[in-house]
């Protein structure tokens, strides 16, 4: 017979609980074995019940997702946690996938979307929400934009020049730029006002964030 896969339901609302329990209960050989209202109920459910996977929301009372998430994970035999959630600004993501997380779903994705992700969850493979994937291929598609239009700006300054932006992006004032440089401290601010006006830039601000573009921080 196949193995039943375990499941756990983490959320503050109860509503949900029990509409999440009602739709996959017993569906493609399920059981939901247990319930928990937080994270720190979660470590205790799994502890109590050994969970294969854990349903877990994000924002609840006294123990969040994320924090649940990297307690489960970091257990000698961890469950595989699916996150789902409303919340699902990039930050979430990231996290929540760094904490350990198999699995990114919101809460509108269909029972039967969220049936298939168990199983292929359980079976070692990890899943998101098609809107979250769209979303984060767009953000590396951006990160890595934003990188060769900074590496591209920078190779525009000296040497020099380049040197003065490094520091400036390492929050070095123009004393302490002259004392490192072993220049002036009004050849610096020459340095720095050249800098603006080839990269069209207003402040020291936006030197530095060009900097950390192009990954030079």
């Amino acid at each position: 017979m196949a193995r039943v896969i375990r499941v756990l339901l983490v959320d503050d609302d109860a509503l949900v609980r029990a509409g999440l329990s009602m739709m996959i209960d017993g569906a493609a050989g399920i059981a939901v074995v247990a319930e928990a209202a937080d994270g720190q109920e979660a470590v205790t459910a799994t502890d109590a019940h050994a969970p294969d996977i854990v349903l877990m929301d994000l924002r609840m009372p006294r123990v969040d997702g994320i924090t649940a998430t990297r307690r489960l994970r970091a257990r000698t035999r961890p469950p595989e946690v699916i996150v789902l959630t409303t919340f699902d600004t990039d930050e979430n993501v990231l996290h929540a996938l760094r904490a350990g997380a198999a699995g990114f779903l919101l809460k509108d994705t269909s029972p039967q979307q969220i049936v298939e992700a168990i199983t292929r969850v359980a079976a070692g493979d990890p899943i998101l929400s098609p809107r979250i994937t769209r979303r984060l291929m767009e953000r590396t598609v951006a990160q890595a934009g934003a990188y060769e239009r900074a590496r591209a700006a920078l190779a525009a300054l000296t040497p020099r020049e380049r040197e003065v932006a490094l520091a400036i992006a390492q929050g070095r004032t123009n004393a302490d730029i002259s004392a490192d440089l072993a220049m002036g401290v009004t050849t610096v601010k020459a340095h720095v006002s050249s800098i603006l006006t080839k990269l069209g830039l207003d402040n020291r601000t936006q030197i530095a964030l060009l900097v950390h573009d192009a990954g030079l921080t």
